[in-house]
Order: structure tokens, then C-alpha cells, then sequence
């Protein structure tokens, strides 16, 4: 598979929560915890399991910071 976005974090699905249209992926990487809400279609599509090797992708137009 190719792609254009260059921020890929290795890790494994430490949980998935389900319900009828959307999950929550909690995938653990190097860099820490990272969530993504996708289609519950999605990860019966690509029959995601907890334990498995994944890729978290992340694309962002924009970072914000913020300091109290």
C-alpha cells in the first residue's frame, strides 16, 4: 500500500470499543497512546483485533498550542 502522509506510528490495538456505527481504536506506540474513532464497518472490513500490528497514520493540516 502507498500513501502521502508521512507521520506512521507502529503499535499494537491495546482495545477496540464498538457499537453500531462507530470504534474506538486504542492503539499503543512508542510515542504513547494514540485513539482513533473509525467506522465499526471499517474494522470489520479490515477485521481488526485487539493484539494486532497496526499503523497509526495521522494527517493534520494544523497543530494549535495552547499555555495556560
Amino acid at each position: 500500500m502507498s500513501t502521502s502522509i508521512r507521520n506512521r506510528l507502529p503499535g499494537t490495538i491495546d482495545k477496540i470499543l464498538s457499537d453500531k456505527v462507530v470504534s474506538e481504536i486504542v492503539i499503543r506506540t512508542a510515542a504513547g497512546t494514540v485513539t482513533s474513532i473509525i467506522t465499526t464497518g471499517s474494522v470489520k472490513r479490515m477485521n481488526l483485533k485487539e493484539g494486532d500490528a497496526v499503523f497509526a497514520v495521522i494527517k493534520a493540516t494544523e497543530v494549535s498550542v495552547e499555555k495556560e
